[in-house]
């Protein structure tokens, strides 16, 4: 009983009627039945003793393959609009191409059609970091080739899907599967590359923009993609430091913004690619073809200086940062923490989303939340209410801004298998029993669903 506890906290102001609410998953995260699709890189990662915190793996995860009709149940009682998930992508194409499984497809089928039946609105994401092993031993996004094979695979998707979806997102985060699995190795596929990895940023959004036009092709005309961002603060007001928080800004957001929004890329970024690209003007035509939103992911804002001399690597959100990183994230002082120990600071959603208008103005396309959530245990988990409260209140500041913001999904519906941290961290709405699968709606589930109750009836 103690999940349904009421709150006293006031109710959320009122957002437009035809907002769009929803909740987020990914597909390696929860599906399991790992035996009926063909390995990623995920699974060859965890394998490797030491690579997870906790040891376990996503061969099981919260089994969402077996049980997708009680957890469409339970986002339809949630009262959400739409759901958004990830497709596997070797799931579909267990070699990354050539033979489909029709075994895998046969699954998004069942679910989108349970959805719809739910009148749940399906938002596939075509790719949320399950790369098919046999791509990766071919390069990876290292190699430009894989993503001509995206743009395949996305094509195969939108075939068998497409005549029930409406809104599509081709990536998710390639900032985070650049930065954490190709240049520090902390991500699947563990590769250490540090700046090197650029050309793995670059094809993950030729692949975004060839599976933009593989989907239009297919008859879609709702297409997004979902970036990380956050807003970075300098250490100080230092030229030292000011310098090092410019170059990390243009590396976690404006190298994966600047070219879908404005078809271009930082200057700095033009410079570091050098001779990987063959015709980078060419490419960015086809990154740069238009989107009908641009998603946003926020979870924290960063504070970054200068390199601290005769320290060491630099401790970050659990990473361990290469001393010869020309920057040097810091803690910020005075906020709550998450389980994760990133800090809450809901008013820096409020400035992303002012800064996202001011430095793309007339061209950059409506906006959605495609995730926005937090880590805590329990299932009264009021941290997590005041977490997406908070959020929320600073998301509607944006919109009383005037910025064109059209959705929210929280991040999770599920409490899941968080990637490096094993099952040590719990994103959901819903706890999940790992030992018995059962499912448990927490307090926070509860409350966001009495809230939307509440935006409904004020029309």
């Amino acid at each position: 009983m103690i999940a349904r506890m009421a709150t006293t906290r006031a109710p959320l102001p009122r957002f437009p009627h035809d907002f769009l609410w929803g909740v987020s998953t990914s597909a390696h995260q929860i599906e399991g039945a790992a035996d009926q699709r063909g390995p990623s890189v995920w699974d060859a990662f965890t394998a490797l003793p030491g690579n997870v915190k906790d040891g376990t793996t996503a061969a099981v995860a919260c089994d969402h393959v077996r049980r997708y009709r009680e957890d469409v149940a339970l986002i339809h009682d949630l009262g959400v609009d739409a759901y958004r998930f990830s497709v596997s992508w070797p799931r579909v194409l267990p070699r990354g191409a050539g033979e489909v499984s029709e075994r895998g497809l046969d699954f998004y089928d069942r679910l989108v059609d349970e959805l719809c039946a739910a009148g749940v609105r399906p938002v596939p994401t075509l790719f949320h970091w399950d790369t098919p092993l046999a791509v990766e031993e071919a390069g990876g996004w290292l190699a430009r080739d894989t993503a001509h094979r995206f743009a395949e695979y996305a094509a195969v998707v939108a075939d068998r899907i497409g005549d029930r979806v409406p809104k599509w997102i081709t990536l998710n985060e390639p900032a985070e599967h650049t930065l954490l699995g190709y240049a520090l190795g902390r991500h699947a596929p563990g590769r250490q590359l540090l700046f090197d990895a650029l050309p793995a940023a670059h094809h993950q959004l030729l692949a975004h923009g060839l599976a933009v036009g593989a989907l239009r092709a297919a008859g879609a005309e709702d297409i997004g993609i979902a970036n990380s961002h956050g807003p970075t603060w300098p250490a100080s007001d230092t030229a030292e430091d000011r310098e090092a928080a410019d170059l990390y800004d243009v590396l976690l957001n404006r190298l994966f913004s600047d070219p879908l929004i404005a078809g271009r890329y930082p200057e700095v970024i033009t410079e570091l690619l050098g001779g990987d690209v063959p015709d980078l003007d060419a490419d960015l035509k086809i990154i740069a073809q238009p989107l009908d939103w641009y998603g946003i992911n926020f979870y924290q804002p960063t504070k970054v200086g200068a390199p601290l001399p005769g320290t060491g690597p630099t401790q970050f959100s659990g990473l361990s940062l290469p001393p010869e990183l020309p920057f040097s994230p810091r803690p910020i002082e005075g906020r709550p923490l998450t389980d994760f120990g990133w800090p809450v600071v809901p008013e820096a959603l409020t400035e992303l989303l002012l800064t996202f208008g001011e430095r793309y103005g007339d061209r950059l396309p409506p906006l959605i939340i495609t995730e926005n959530g937090c880590s805590y245990e329990g299932l009264d988990d009021q941290d997590r209410i005041t977490y997406l409260d908070g959020h929320l209140r600073a998301l509607h500041r944006a919109l009383d801004a005037g910025v064109d913001v059209r959705g929210y999904f929280v991040w999770s519906l599920l409490d899941n298998f968080e990637w490096a941290e094993g099952h040590g961290q719990r994103f959901g709405l819903v706890h999940v029993d790992y030992g018995t699968l059962e499912r448990t709606p927490k307090a926070s589930y509860w409350w966001l669903r009495g809230e939307l109750e509440a935006q409904r009836e004020a029309g």
